[in-house]
């Protein structure tokens, strides 16, 4: 028996007269690496920042760990600081790559964070920069500083929006390994949107197909991939266009 994480039901996101987000319900499991797949516009993005209590749902209800919100009831901070999000552009503080790091630690209130940057930097391979100036990064190791910066304060939930997106292949595998040892070895529960396929298949346990603000088909990755119920999951996974 699995635990749950994020159980939604219900759920709507109105922007003006646009239903953008519409899911009877969905469960997010402990210790999983759940990936969230459909064309642009399909209301993925919108469904990460409802997780991460960056805007609450039009109706329905959102229970994190066992606790139920409603449209418009306030999330604690220590609530919110379990769940941690890496968008596909982050954007780094003018300033080194270990105070990036740090800054997270430091607005919680810790006085010594030395052990866990150099951590969280072995972690993303970065720790022979960590005094050199965030602006000078690459687009890679832009995003493995983001990376380390939300692993180091331990969320329950990591939220991941395109993490490799426009990225050289040296870059993807690297991240892509990151994603599975910090799966892997803390236990922490990955929600991963990706438009790549392939990342999906390579990285989840259960896929999600999302067209429309609705959710299609959910599955293991084995069933997702070789043999999905609904015809248009079949000609997505195959790379037909499906709107």
């Amino acid at each position: 028996m699995y635990n749950v994480v994020f159980r939604l039901a219900g759920l709507s996101k109105v922007y003006g007269n646009k239903t953008v987000l519409q899911i009877d319900s969905l469960e997010i499991r402990e210790g999983e690496i759940f990936a969230l797949v459909g064309p642009s516009g399909a209301g993925k993005s919108t469904l990460l920042r409802l997780l991460n209590f960056l805007e609450p749902a039009t109706t329905g209800t959102i229970e994190f760990l066992g606790r139920c919100m409603t449209n418009g009831q306030s999330v604690s901070l220590d609530m919110r600081r379990q769940v941690t999000m890496v968008f596909q552009r982050p954007v780094l503080l003018n300033r080194s790559v270990w105070a990036n790091v740090a800054y997270g630690l430091k607005l919680r209130g810790w006085n010594r964070v030395d052990g866990a940057v150099q951590d969280a930097l072995a972690m993303v391979g970065l720790q022979e920069i960590a005094r050199q100036p965030a602006r000078t990064l690459s687009g890679g190791e832009v995003q493995r500083v983001a990376l380390a910066r939300a692993i180091v304060v331990k969320p329950r939930v990591l939220l991941l929006d395109e993490p490799t997106a426009n990225l050289d292949p040296y870059n993807v595998a690297l991240i892509e390994e990151i994603i599975r040892r910090l799966n892997r070895d803390q236990g922490t529960s990955i929600v991963l949107v990706t438009h790549n396929v392939f990342q999906a298949r390579r990285l989840a346990h259960r896929v999600a197909l999302m067209l429309n603000g609705q959710i299609i088909e959910i599955a293991d990755v084995k069933t997702f991939f070789e043999s999905p119920r609904d015809p248009r999951t079949k000609a997505f996974v195959n790379g037909e266009f499906v709107y």
